[in-house]
């Protein structure tokens, strides 16, 4: 017979600062989150093979969660194109999302502030499985201050400075399982990566940043920030590069990223 808890589940979520429950989950939610996951910007419909394809979930599964997500008004099908597309309702998530993220809402203007100021790109990420999705980025050009990468937008978190911050900043337990994930899914190309990620965890024990050149001609810095809430973000300042980039250049940035952090928290804290 299982051990009975000592405590219950919400007292160990509450002191642990990790969601725990001791009921066992839905794997048919769970699958059918998985399809609404495969839709990514840029892709408006996807067929019962793509989204077969895209979750290596079994086409009968997905033909049936295909149907209860229409049924329940998250999918609609589209009878010009013979696939699937995102109906209204997930757009009223997003929108709740967004409105319920007040330290997004207070993070934007100090984001900004600093792009235009100093002519360098912000941005602000979680993670979400094994990627990255920035809540918002200000991007600078020579024609102003744009919006380049929409909220929503992906990147990896093995190769990526923000990624390597957010892991940093996961408690013991989650990095180690998250990393595991990320070991399984990367395969023969992990251990190379596992040496950047590596360096990357030092680097911010070490130094409170760790900076990576995931995009050519660009350089990024980023550290993890956990707001008030106990909610864990990465945040990024990338800045144009030719070559191999000085320390000057590194340290520069990273001191803006740092001060950036730092003014931020006090706003919350405000």
């Amino acid at each position: 017979m299982p051990t009975p808890r000592s405590t219950s589940t919400r007292a160990e979520t509450q002191s642990t600062g990790t969601f725990v429950r001791s009921t066992p989950g839905s794997h048919s939610l769970e699958r059918g989150l998985a399809l609404l996951r495969a839709f990514r910007h840029g892709v408006d419909v996807l067929t019962n093979a793509e989204l077969a394809d895209r979750t290596q979930l079994p086409r009968p599964t997905v033909s049936r969660l295909t149907r209860s997500l229409v049924d329940a008004g998250f999918l609609a099908y589209d009878l010009e194109q013979r696939g699937y597309r995102l109906t209204a309702a997930c757009l009223s998530l997003a929108l709740s999302f967004r409105t319920s993220e007040q330290t997004l809402a207070q993070a934007l203007p100090l984001m900004r502030a600093l792009a235009e100021g100093r002519r360098v790109n912000v941005g602000l990420a979680v993670a979400d499985q094994l990627e990255m999705v920035y809540l918002d980025s200000v991007r600078f050009s020579r024609l102003g201050i744009f919006r380049r990468i929409l909220p929503g937008s992906r990147l990896p978190i093995a190769s990526t400075s923000l990624g390597c911050a957010f892991l940093a900043g996961m408690q013991a337990t989650e990095r180690k399982a998250l990393l595991g994930r990320l070991r399984k899914a990367h395969g023969s190309d992990w251990p190379a990566l596992q040496r950047q990620v590596d360096a990357a965890l030092r680097a911010v024990d070490a130094q409170g940043y760790c900076h990576a050149n995931w995009a050519p001609g660009m350089t990024a810095v980023a550290l993890p920030l956990r707001a008030p809430s106990g909610s864990l973000y990465a945040m990024n300042v990338s800045f144009p590069t030719t070559g191999e980039v000085s320390a000057d250049a590194l340290q520069t940035h990273a001191d803006l990223l740092l001060r950036l952090a730092s003014d931020l928290r006090k706003t919350w804290a405000r």
